[in-house]
């Protein structure tokens, strides 16, 4: 169910005001503006969207009656011709509803208010028809301080329900809240400027050029984003698959580093054994001839098996040649 919401602006609220205090007695006319229901889709954690519909009354202008019941009789039957003269050049199709102010009252429809009210639904065949009520009163003795107090009111299966009233002075009470589109106006000078001049601002389906521009450019910028998001994946899974050699090729090496003591054992254990086999093979064959060597002078003779003593020494080795003159026992 539509939830109903009346907005006024403050001039036209302030002008009600004051063609009441001016009057001496109480006063009533007639309200022109338009009616329209926005859906708001509400997103929680709770659910996954709440649909909202509200129900919204702009009132823009008022039109007050000289005398009062000059539309309706005393047993609340509404005349059509009255309203129609009250109405005068203004269009019927703007009429939203109908207001009144009482002096030192309280703020409730009385039971002719509420007779005329649903006379006027059916003559108008609108059952979005508003009742403003004002009730101005003193707060001073002197007269020096008034107080206003205004209420809406809607007919729902002929039950009356208060519903609230917004004013609009620079914005809504709503801080958050944006206007999805301006108040229309009526006005001969503003329509002339507006199609003379909306061209240069307005695109056919009534967006601004600027915004169409500025999504534009956000989709242009959204497309390169993808575009480096892409080449950023690609690079991390190139840089993954590096790590992953990296990490195979330092674990082959770990693997030779321990491999490796143990090759360095089997060679000192070979190089022992060649030892082993060496002094064995001294300790066997010692005096054996072909594990001795003889020395041999430059010319290629055998040096004889005497050793030269220290008085002989030049005249036994001058073929010698300062050779050593004794057979010597090689290792092999």
């Amino acid at each position: 169910m539509a939830e109903p919401t009346v907005r006024i602006s403050g001039i036209v609220l302030s002008s009600l005001m004051f063609q009441h205090v001016n009057s001496d007695s109480d006063a009533e006319g007639l309200i022109l503006g338009e009616s329209k229901s926005e859906e708001q889709i509400t997103i929680s954690d709770s659910q996954a969207d709440h649909v909202h519909v509200e129900e919204i009354y702009n009132i823009q202008k008022h039109v007050s009656c000289q005398t009062l019941s000059s539309f309706y009789n005393g047993v609340g039957d509404v005349n059509m011709e009255a309203v129609k003269s009250v109405l005068a050049d203004n269009k019927q199709e703007r009429l939203i509803g109908w207001y009144r102010q009482r002096r030192n009252s309280e703020q409730q429809m009385t039971l002719r208010e509420k007779l005329v009210h649903e006379n006027l639904k059916n003559a108008l065949s609108n059952p979005h028809i508003i009742f403003l009520l004002l009730t101005p009163s003193k707060v001073t003795s002197s007269g020096s301080t008034h107080r206003t107090e205004y209420a809406a009111f809607i007919s729902r299966s002929r039950h009356v329900i208060n519903i609230p009233v917004h004013i609009n002075n620079l914005g809504l009470l709503e801080q958050l809240a944006y206007w999805m589109a301006s108040v229309p106006c009526s006005a001969m000078g503003y329509n002339l400027t507006m199609k003379k001049h909306s061209s240069k601002f307005f695109l056919s389906n009534g967006s601004l050029r600027e915004v169409t521009e500025v999504n534009r450019m956000n989709e242009s910028l959204h497309t390169e984003l993808q575009k480096a998001c892409s080449d950023v994946a690609e690079s991390e899974r190139q840089v993954e698959t590096l790590l992953a050699d990296v990490a195979a090729l330092r674990r082959i090496i770990g693997e030779r580093k321990q491999s490796e003591p143990e090759e360095g054992d089997r060679h000192s254990a070979a190089e022992q054994n060649n030892q082993l086999l060496q002094e064995a093979v001294r300790a066997l064959f010692a005096t054996s001839p072909l594990l001795l060597t003889q020395t041999l002078t430059l010319e290629g003779f055998p040096v004889p098996d005497v050793t030269c003593s220290a008085g002989a020494q030049e005249t036994l080795c001058s073929p010698c040649h300062n050779t050593t003159c004794c057979k010597m026992l090689t290792e092999t």
